[in-house]
């Protein structure tokens, strides 16, 4: 992913595109008033991040061959994203239908999801409580929810229970928590199932606490 932009990185981009053909440090240096190093320092810096491409340009005489840049062919990654605003158009969409339905929907989609983060166990190795929730919170961690297992179920068995400190999707929460904390859940239940594990997530209480949802996991089999 590209880095983020100076103002000055990005008017030394600007110079490429409206170039006709591709340009050396000296002639970027006199359209954009900038030292030659400091436009070779942001030369190389775009073709660092993916967006301008370097190459030697075919000598006319003695000497060492020019280095020329040109900007990489395709859409503009600079700018502004809003992926929130997406997100929270979906949801909306989503929540205009049944809300029965819906929930269904984003169950099903958060166990699919769930599914897609872990690998199952291999054959050798019996389906474990303790390793598969293990497992689960290191994919809840990735994703930014500050899991912490806890509630003793018994020597070698799994927590009764899983705080989650932080929610990485908390304002979509917050508004469309019909939708988003299902979601959550059925991500729980999709990881458990993959990693073949003798217990579920049965519940998420969202913000149980007020900085914690609190999800519960049950056993599915005798010990």
């Amino acid at each position: 992913m590209p880095s983020r932009e100076s103002p000055r990185r990005r008017e030394v981009l600007d110079v490429l595109r409206a170039a006709r053909s591709p340009l050396g440090v000296a002639e970027t240096a006199a359209r954009t008033g900038l030292h030659p190093n400091t436009a070779r320092f942001h030369l190389d810096a775009l073709v660092s991040d993916g967006q301008a491409e370097r190459r030697a340009e075919a000598s006319r005489g003695p000497g060492r061959p020019r280095t020329v840049y040109t900007p990489r062919p395709g859409m503009d990654r600079g700018g502004v994203r809003d992926y929130r605003s997406l997100a929270r158009v979906l949801l909306g969409r989503w929540a205009a239908t049944d809300p029965a339905a819906a929930r269904t929907e984003a169950m099903e989609t958060g166990r699919a999801w769930g599914g897609d983060l872990v690998d199952p166990p291999p054959a050798s190795e019996p389906p474990s409580a303790e390793r598969a929730v293990t497992a689960l919170v290191a994919v809840l961690d990735d994703l930014g929810f500050a899991p912490r297992p806890e509630g003793d179920a018994g020597p070698g068995r799994a927590p009764e229970r899983i705080r989650l400190r932080h929610c990485p999707f908390l304002e979509l929460a917050e508004e469309h928590g019909r939708l988003v904390c299902p979601l959550h859940l059925g991500l729980m239940q999709g990881a458990l199932a993959r990693l073949e594990a003798p217990l579920t997530a049965t519940d998420l209480e969202p913000f149980a606490e007020p900085d914690t949802c609190v999800a519960h996991l049950t056993a599915t089999t005798l010990p």
